[in-house]
């Protein structure tokens, strides 16, 4: 079982339905809207809610940060490669991101932007996903996610089904700005030590890049591109 604290982690693990809520511990003395929305939905769902002390969910809490709210769930599901193919698929391929705070700052701007999936490297996410979900703000539960063992051969297979793949990478680039995601299409995005792999790049259809508002040299962040890339894609496909 895993622990996740605070409000909108626990909310959001109950809401999505990505994996099974085992036990919830609430501050007795907390009687505010959010505590009566996660006890009834808690009641709807045959949850068990137990009523502690303060002190008692201080001392077995992991942060500081649980607004007396804690709670044992299973390990997140995660989604096959063809649940990102929504009518018109706005998917992004982050490669290289280990840090849980990053990865979660990532989700909870895809998952606003209207994306329709991510696509990960296979690994044990499992030890941090307390850490993804309390940084992507709950995001990270409800964005279709796919951990791949072979991200070329499965941004190959999304070509096949007609989306154009952009890596985000200044090199024979255009400005972000300028690329079509109004059509299906697909984002790579690569962390700051390693960037993307050359396996990866060799699946892409054309580079882009975000231009700056002066002479500064180093690269945005993954979470800051992604952001911007997305939020992009937002506009272009709401017609602003």
């Amino acid at each position: 079982m895993i622990q996740i604290e605070g409000g909108l982690s626990v909310k959001a693990a109950m809401l999505a339905g990505r994996r099974q809520i085992e036990t919830i511990y609430l501050d007795e003395a907390r009687h505010d809207k959010d505590a009566h929305f996660i006890v009834r939905k808690a009641q709807e769902k045959n949850i068990s809610v137990i009523l502690k002390t303060r002190s008692w969910i201080d001392a077995h809490a992991q942060g500081r940060t649980h607004g007396g709210l804690i709670a044992q769930v299973s390990p997140r599901s995660f989604q096959q490669l063809s649940e990102v193919l929504s009518d018109n698929p706005f998917v992004f391929v982050v490669e290289g991101v280990e840090d849980p705070f990053n990865l979660g700052y990532i989700m909870r701007s895809l998952y606003s932007a209207g994306a329709s999936g991510l696509l990960l490297s296979a690994r044990n996410w499992q030890p941090v996903e307390s850490t993804i979900l309390k940084a992507s703000a709950g995001a990270s539960e409800y964005l279709n996610v796919v951990l791949s063992e072979d991200l070329p051969g499965d941004i190959a297979a999304l070509k096949k089904q007609g989306l154009k793949a952009y890596a985000a990478m200044r090199k024979d680039a255009i400005a972000y700005w300028d690329a079509d995601y109004t059509e299906p299409c697909l984002i790579a995005i690569g962390g700051e030590m390693r960037g993307l792999s050359s396996k990866v790049l060799k699946e892409m259809d054309q580079n882009i890049y975000i231009p700056y508002a002066n002479d500064f040299r180093a690269a945005l962040n993954a979470a800051g591109a992604a952001a911007a890339i997305a939020f992009e894609g937002f506009r272009q496909r709401n017609g602003h």
